[in-house]
């Protein structure tokens, strides 16, 4: 490490930061796919919850970063030319959708509860106390606990949730789209690779931004209609979705007001002379942008998720599994060998 901070064509406290923030994605990836296959190895039985789908996103955005911070010191020391035009572009935007994509998925489900009937949440599942995490059903025992595992005929897929996914399609085709223009803007051409990265930059800073403040709206509306539900459970969601709304909204406005005010997040394409002299204040708004703007999110969406699933309900499932199994056994014996 201290080789690469003498070598590396950044100040020695933009390395420290950059280090300091593959650090704490990589743990925060850690933690989310160690909770992954624990969840899994407690109801392997079910299909892909919502508890599992927010793990392998938070887990797959840090990991991300985490080879961004990387790759981007490594860059600056080997001098890679094609990294400080679409390929740092690409490492430096997709974690991004990834990450975006996971607080949709969670404003798409406060939706549903926020929209749905009263008298029939009870009936299907969504009631207040299930706002982070999903009521599913088991399939079928014969079926394979790992081929199901990473089956996609187990998600159910609501209305709005297949709005996300197509809102993450769009958002992935227009960076693919803003990363070819930016690698033909390396030839003799009128495009600027700056502009066009700043541009996408930008458009993604306003929707987080319009995400935090539906997020906090939502996070009212789910709040206040909780509070009817009175049960120690139902209070301790309350909070958990209080909690998470008001950490969005800070940390969301912070981020996307840095992004559109400096170019911290074309990072990627910085040299040391653009850096000489603002050592401090770049690694100042690296860990704004970076460790309050994403990483807090991502680990307090995984606190408030932290639970794993009983494990007594899952016992019984399979008890019941079993019994139904074999009563079907002794109809047949009977059947076969009638009195």
């Amino acid at each position: 490490m201290m080789e690469l901070r003498e070598e590396s064509c950044y100040p020695g406290a933009v390395v420290g930061v950059n280090v300091a923030l593959a650090c704490v994605d990589a743990v925060i990836a850690f933690i989310a796919f160690y909770q992954l296959i624990r969840i899994h190895s407690m109801n392997s039985l079910l299909g892909w919850t919502r508890q599992k789908v927010f793990h392998l996103m938070i887990g797959s955005s840090n990991l991300g970063y985490f080879i961004y911070f990387v790759s981007t010191l490594v860059a600056a020391c080997k001098g890679w030319t094609c990294w400080s035009h679409s390929c740092g572009f690409i490492v430096m935007a997709f974690p991004k959708i990834l990450f975006v994509a996971a607080f949709l998925l969670i404003l798409s489900f406060w939706v549903d509860l926020c929209h749905h009937p009263s008298d029939d949440e009870e009936d299907e599942g969504c009631s207040p106390r299930e706002a982070l995490l999903e009521k599913t059903n088991t399939s079928d025992s014969n079926t394979n606990s790992r081929r199901k595992f990473f089956s996609l005929r187990s998600v159910h897929i609501g209305s709005r949730q297949k709005v996300v996914i197509l809102v993450a399609v769009l958002v992935f085709t227009i960076m693919i789209a803003a990363s070819v223009l930016i690698w033909i803007g390396m030839g003799k051409n009128p495009i600027d690779s700056a502009v066009v990265a700043k541009v996408y930059v930008d458009m993604m800073s306003v929707a987080v931004l319009l995400l935090g403040g539906a997020l906090a709206c939502y996070g009212l509306m789910l709040f206040l209609k909780m509070r009817k539900v009175r049960s120690e459970q139902a209070s301790t969601e309350i909070w958990k979705v209080a909690g998470l709304a008001i950490v969005s909204v800070i940390c969301f406005t912070l981020s996307a007001a840095i992004a559109v005010a400096t170019n911290i997040p074309l990072f990627y394409h910085w040299h040391e002379q653009q850096i000489d002299g603002h050592g401090a204040y770049t690694s100042l708004l690296l860990v704004l942008y970076y460790f309050i703007g994403s990483s807090v999110p991502s680990a307090f969406v995984l606190l408030v998720m932290r639970e794993l699933p009983p494990p007594l309900v899952i016992s019984r499932q399979r008890r019941t599994i079993a019994w139904t199994n074999e009563t079907s056994s002794r109809n047949q014996v009977s059947r076969a060998n009638p009195v």
